[in-house]
C-alpha cells in the first residue's frame, strides 16, 4: 500500500505491466499479413488507440518508424510503415473513419499523415488530462492514477529507425496503446462531471484540423548559445555552418545535432580560427568522424567572412509580434499594465476552473490582444478578436469579459 500525495487513505500499490497482457504480437512488416491484420482490426469495435515511434534525435525526418494500434476486439498491431514502404492501404480502409485516442495527439498526427492516416475525430488523453486539471499529465502518470498500473518505460528516446527491434523496445511500444481506450473513458468521465467534456471536444477538433506548422524564417536563429554572438558577421558565420549542417544532415538522413552540435559552430564562430588546422583543435571538430568534413566548415567560415555588409544579417531578429513581456514597461507601461490586468483575470478564471491557464488562452494570442489592443474594447470587440486569432468557443465565452474589463479599465488610467 502507498499513501497519496495529500495524506489521505492509502491506495494500493500500481500493477508493474512489463509486457501486454495478451504478449507482445509480431511487427506486420509484409502486405499480406497487414490484410489480415487489418480485417480483424476492422472487426473490433470502439474506439481505436494509436500510437507512434520516431526517431527524433537519430533522424533528420521525423517520421514514424513503427505505427501501434489496439481495439477491442481485434487486440494490438505493431506496424513497420518503413519495411511496407508505406503502403498502408487496408490501415487507411480500416482505421480512417474510426475514433482515435492519442496522447498528445499533435505529435504524432504530422508523421501519420504523411501516411495518409486521417482521423475523423480524436481523443487526446494528455490534453484531457489537462483540462480534467491533472498537474502531471504524462501517459505513465495518468493511468497510474487512474487505472492503477505501472507501465514500463524506458525507450520513448530510442533509434527506433533501427532494424530489427528489441523486443524490450516492442514490450514498450505494445504498452503505449495497451491501455488507451480505458483511460480515455476514465478521462471522459472526469471532464463530464466537471462540465468540461464540451471544452474538450472543441480543443480535440482543434488540434485534428490544425495545419501543419509554418517554416520558419530564419530558423538557424534558433541555434542554442547563439546570444554569445554579437556582431553581425559572427552571425553570418552561425548561418552559414547551420545551412552547411541542415544540407548534409537532409541528404545523410541524420539529426543536425548528430552531424554538428550546436556549441561547436558556436565555439567556432567565436575562436574565429584562421585555418584548417586551428578549427580541428577545437573541440568536437578534431574528432575521427569531423576530420572528414573540417575543411568544409572552414570554407564557410571563410565565405561568411567576405560577404559584402549588405548580406550580413540584422543582429536585431524579425518579429511581427509583441516583444518580450519583460520589456513592456520601458517600451510601452500601458501595455505592460493591460498585459498585468489580464494576466491576473485570467489566472483567477484558470484557478477556479482547475485548468492551466495557458489552456484556457494561448499565451501568444494574450500578449498580442494586450499590446495592440482592438479599438473596440467592448465584450463584443474582444471576441472578435479572439475568435480571429483561433481561439475556441468555450475560451471565448470564459475570457472575452473579463479581459474587456481588463482593457477598458487600463484604458482609463
Amino acid at each position: 500500500m502507498v499513501e497519496t500525495a495529500d495524506h489521505g487513505p492509502e491506495v494500493p500499490e500500481p500493477i508493474l505491466l512489463q509486457e501486454p497482457a495478451e504478449g507482445t504480437p509480431p511487427v506486420i512488416s509484409d502486405p499480406a499479413e497487414l490484410i489480415l491484420a487489418c480485417e480483424k482490426l476492422a472487426e473490433g469495435t470502439g474506439a481505436i488507440a494509436v500510437d507512434t515511434e520516431r526517431a527524433s534525435g537519430y533522424r533528420y525526418w521525423p517520421r514514424a518508424y513503427l505505427v501501434q494500434l489496439r481495439r477491442e476486439g481485434a487486440g494490438t498491431l505493431l506496424v513497420d510503415p518503413i519495411a511496407l514502404d508505406g503502403e498502408l492501404g487496408p490501415l487507411r480502409e480500416a482505421i480512417n473513419g474510426e475514433e482515435w485516442v492519442l496522447h498528445a495527439a499533435s505529435q504524432d498526427l504530422p508523421c501519420l499523415a504523411e501516411l495518409e492516416l486521417h482521423p475523423v475525430s480524436l481523443f487526446d488523453t494528455e490534453l484531457a488530462g489537462r483540462l480534467a486539471g491533472y498537474e502531471r499529465v504524462a501517459l505513465g502518470t495518468l493511468v497510474e492514477r487512474l487505472l492503477g498500473y505501472r507501465l514500463e518505460k524506458g525507450h520513448s528516446a530510442a533509434d527506433w529507425s533501427k532494424r530489427p527491434l528489441p523486443v524490450d523496445w516492442l514490450n514498450y511500444a505494445a504498452l503505449d496503446v495497451e491501455l488507451l481506450v480505458p483511460l480515455r473513458e476514465k478521462l471522459e468521465a472526469d471532464l463530464a462531471a466537471q462540465g468540461k467534456l464540451e471544452w474538450a471536444r472543441q480543443e480535440f477538433e482543434a488540434v485534428r484540423m490544425a495545419p501543419l506548422p509554418a517554416p520558419r524564417t530564419e530558423p538557424w536563429r534558433r541555434t542554442s548559445g547563439i546570444h554569445k554572438v554579437r556582431s553581425a558577421r559572427g552571425l553570418a558565420a552561425v548561418r552559414a555552418l547551420w545551412e552547411a549542417r541542415d544540407e548534409l544532415a537532409r541528404k545523410r538522413d541524420r539529426a543536425p545535432s548528430r552531424v554538428l552540435p550546436d556549441s561547436a559552430i558556436i565555439n567556432a564562430v567565436l575562436a574565429e580560427p584562421n585555418n584548417v588546422a586551428e578549427l580541428q583543435a577545437l573541440p568536437v571538430f578534431g574528432g575521427r568522424v569531423q576530420r572528414r568534413y573540417t575543411a568544409s566548415w572552414f570554407r564557410h567560415l571563410e565565405a561568411a567572412r567576405a560577404l559584402p555588409r549588405e548580406e550580413l544579417p540584422n543582429p536585431a531578429q524579425a518579429n511581427d509580434g509583441p516583444p518580450a513581456a519583460n520589456r513592456w514597461a520601458d517600451k510601452d507601461p500601458d501595455a505592460a499594465a493591460r498585459l498585468a490586468a489580464a494576466r491576473t483575470a485570467l489566472n483567477r478564471i484558470a484557478e477556479h476552473h482547475q485548468l492551466p491557464v495557458e489552456n484556457l488562452l494561448l499565451p501568444d494570442l494574450l500578449r498580442r490582444t494586450c499590446w495592440r489592443p482592438p479599438t473596440d474594447t467592448s465584450r463584443e470587440g474582444v471576441e472578435e478578436v479572439l475568435r480571429a486569432g483561433g481561439a475556441r468557443p468555450w475560451q471565448i465565452q470564459l475570457t472575452a469579459g473579463d479581459l474587456s474589463t481588463a482593457l477598458q479599465a487600463t484604458a482609463r488610467k
